[in-house]
């Protein structure tokens, strides 16, 4: 059994309430100690650890389409779900899980979602309240931060071009449509400021560098509950998505890895993680149980992208969309940039 093991992560707010909500905890009840490490895309060490022949890695926290695709290189270990723990009331973990929670080699852990932040100082009047607002620079000007990669910002270029949520798949999925969403990246190309790591997105805000940003919702919640930033936030064109835990292939504490998974995946455990982050629980079971924020007052379901009325203003991503898209629509993209 291995006396410590080693969870890479996104870093941040999003890391510090996991080391508060799980890794912390994990140490105290199996005295099997955790190292965190952070990555701005742990899939990206995670395929080259495996490929080198040197794992350093246990546990590591990546979005879906990227565990699609590693589990089918063959670089992740299988996760049996009898060894996560059932809900309160008995049901099976395979049946308390959201949809598409549990896959061969990866246990959902969060519900996120891309949105949109603006600054409250910079626009005081007639605040933005469609995806279309994030693009009009005629109506709502100054710079846009956006993510330097295309997943999201595709879907979100369409909607915000006037396709429904539940046609942006049909669109993205021809060449016309890709065209489309690139067309609308044009109108704003020249008041971008890019960012990579997701702390990048709120400082981008509260250091004036842009009136609007995408960002994903629990980092501008913190900023806004936790810090105090004057940061308002659109949910119309959320795009809604999940991250996984997955187990490097070769994974030197593979057994307390697992151990550290099912952990995780405890309904309770995952109502304290939402309760002190705004990403949705991956269990059903966990959503009921999800409290105030640790301030005591603030109600996390306004701010859940998983609770009903917020997920009805965007779509959910198509993991296996990008699982079959991603390297031609980022080799567009990366030529798209350089244009």
């Amino acid at each position: 059994q291995a006396a410590q093991i080693t969870v890479m992560s996104w870093g941040g707010t999003y890391t510090k309430s996991q080391v508060e909500a799980y890794y912390t905890p994990f140490t105290a009840k199996t005295g099997i100690n955790v190292v965190s490490v952070d990555s701005d895309n742990p899939a990206i060490p995670v395929k080259a650890q495996v490929e080198a022949g040197n794992v350093t890695t246990d546990v590591v926290d990546i979005e879906y389409p990227d565990a699609i695709r590693l589990c089918d290189e063959g670089l992740l270990e299988p996760i049996d779900p009898a060894g996560l723990p059932a809900a309160p009331d008995g049901t099976p973990a395979t049946e308390d899980f959201l949809p598409n929670a549990l896959a061969e080699c990866a246990v959902g852990s969060i519900v996120f979602s891309t949105v949109y932040a603006y600054d409250t100082t910079k626009i005081t009047a007639d605040p933005p309240t469609t995806i279309a607002d994030f693009f009009d620079t005629a109506k709502y000007p100054g710079k846009r931060g956006l993510k330097r990669a295309p997943k999201a910002l595709l879907e979100m270029a369409l909607m915000g071009d006037g396709v429904p949520a539940d046609e942006v798949y049909k669109v993205l999925g021809t060449p016309e449509g890709v065209d489309r969403a690139f067309k609308k990246l044009d109108t704003i190309k020249g008041d971008v400021v890019w960012w990579e790591a997701g702390a990048q997105a709120p400082q981008l805000l509260a250091d004036k560098e842009v009136s609007m940003t995408l960002a994903y919702n629990g980092r501008i919640f913190d900023a806004i509950v936790g810090e105090g930033k004057n940061f308002g936030f659109v949910w119309d064109g959320v795009n809604l998505d999940m991250d996984y835990w997955v187990i490097p292939k070769g994974a030197p504490g593979k057994d307390a890895a697992m151990k550290f998974i099912a952990f995780a995946s405890d309904p309770a455990r995952q109502a304290v993680m939402s309760s002190m982050i705004a990403y949705g629980p991956s269990r059903k079971s966990a959503a009921a149980s999800v409290g105030k924020y640790k301030d005591g007052t603030t109600d996390m379901a306004p701010y859940l992208p998983s609770t009903p009325e917020n997920a009805a203003k965007g779509l959910v991503n198509d993991a296996a969309f990008w699982a079959d898209h991603g390297t031609e629509l980022t080799e567009r993209f990366n030529a798209w940039l350089a244009s």
